[in-house]
């Protein structure tokens, strides 16, 4: 089945499906019964991707115009509640996963799902637990955890939270990133490192710029919308460091691929670094933050920083001279995470088949 991703452009345009190659789904046994991933964000490989495994398609939901502020937030919902409602009504799918913050929107999924005794599978990124935001919804949080056929958490200590709050919980650490277009990327001569990040408040942004000014010998690309980056830093980027803006999905496989190393950090602790794994999925070492979830997940094929400049330069230097025996740990940690994933995406299956039986047998028992 192919990807399908419905998004508003930022340019007004109308909706619509956004072309993607089709990408055959595993070729383990999955369920006849349709799956639509609901996520209301601009972008979101880990709902792709998952939903790719799932054999259903995934839609981006988002209304670019209202922005994040509270005069125009309620507006905002509201528009991708109508939208999300659009696309389930034409999909008719048997499944709902939606992505979670925001709460809202599975609220609109739970309540497709009660019309029409379907079933709803979250997917709680850490920050609906964890982001000062949400932690005032865990309340409702727990409601939809215990309503939904599962959750699909980054991490054992989310999944206690949830199981806790009486809710199922699935740990999907990460997901087989797949880029079936791929740009090629012009790397330069130099030892060349891709910084994926979003200028989000965790991302030591300050001590990568410092690291990058300590190794002038390496060229470093960030990626992400450069106007979220703080003025007094884009005013001093340092010459050896590239802004490439927002890249198309198959622009950012090309970076992810031809790069030396991808770096990603963060100041969170329990944070999974999606950028991280996607790059080990392409068999390109990485340099990550050093928490113990993060040491966990990238035990090879990876070097750990306690996120100043000083390590941060140290590792960049590290990984170019140890670089040949770093890609081949990466290929190896690539390996097992494939394993892993096959047998979690079996497990997430049989749930739905239990449940699905379960529901059936009882007439309906979603409306209850």
């Amino acid at each position: 089945m192919s990807i399908s991703l419905e998004r508003i452009a930022p340019t007004g345009r109308p909706p619509g499906p956004v072309p993607q190659t089709a990408v055959p789904p595993p070729s383990a046994t999955i369920p006849a019964r349709r799956l639509t991933y609901i996520s209301w964000a601009e972008s979101c490989s880990r709902s792709d991707h998952t939903a790719r495994e799932l054999g259903g398609r995934s839609y981006m939901v988002y209304l670019p115009a209202f922005g994040s502020r509270g005069s125009t937030i309620l507006f905002k919902y509201i528009g991708q509640w109508i939208r999300t409602a659009r696309i389930l009504a034409r999909e008719q799918p048997d499944t709902v996963c939606v992505m979670t913050p925001p709460l809202f929107a599975a609220g609109a999924a739970f309540w497709y799902a009660w019309r029409h005794d379907k079933q709803v599978v979250l997917d709680a990124h850490s920050a609906a637990f964890l982001h000062p935001r949400w932690k005032r919804l865990q309340w409702l949080q727990h409601a939809m955890c215990r309503r939904a056929v599962t959750t699909l958490v980054h991490t054992e200590r989310i999944a206690h939270i949830v199981r806790g709050g009486g809710g199922h919980a699935t740990v999907v650490p990460d997901v087989p990133v797949l880029f079936p277009e791929r740009e090629p990327f012009p790397r330069p001569a130099e030892f060349t490192v891709a910084v994926v990040c979003s200028f989000n408040y965790d991302e030591p942004l300050e001590a990568i710029l410092d690291a990058a000014r300590l190794t002038p010998e390496v060229r470093y690309f960030m990626t992400g919308n450069a106007r979220h980056l703080r003025r007094d830093l884009a005013a001093r980027l340092p010459e050896n460091v590239t802004l490439t803006g927002f890249l198309s999905t198959a622009g950012y496989g090309g970076l992810l691929a031809g790069a030396d190393v991808v770096m990603t950090l963060t100041t969170r602790d329990h944070t999974m670094l999606r950028g991280a794994y996607e790059a080990i999925y392409q068999g390109t070492p990485v340099i990550v933050s050093d928490w113990s979830l993060l040491r966990e997940a990238f035990d090879e094929g990876a070097i750990h920083v306690d996120n100043t400049a000083a390590q941060i330069a140290a590792a960049v230097r590290r990984m170019r001279a140890d670089h040949a025996a770093l890609r081949e740990g990466a290929g190896r940690l690539r390996e097992r995470k494939l394993a892993r994933f096959e047998r979690v995406r079996q497990s997430i299956i049989a749930r739905l088949d239990t449940r699905w039986r379960e529901v059936r047998a009882s007439g309906g028992a979603l409306r209850t």
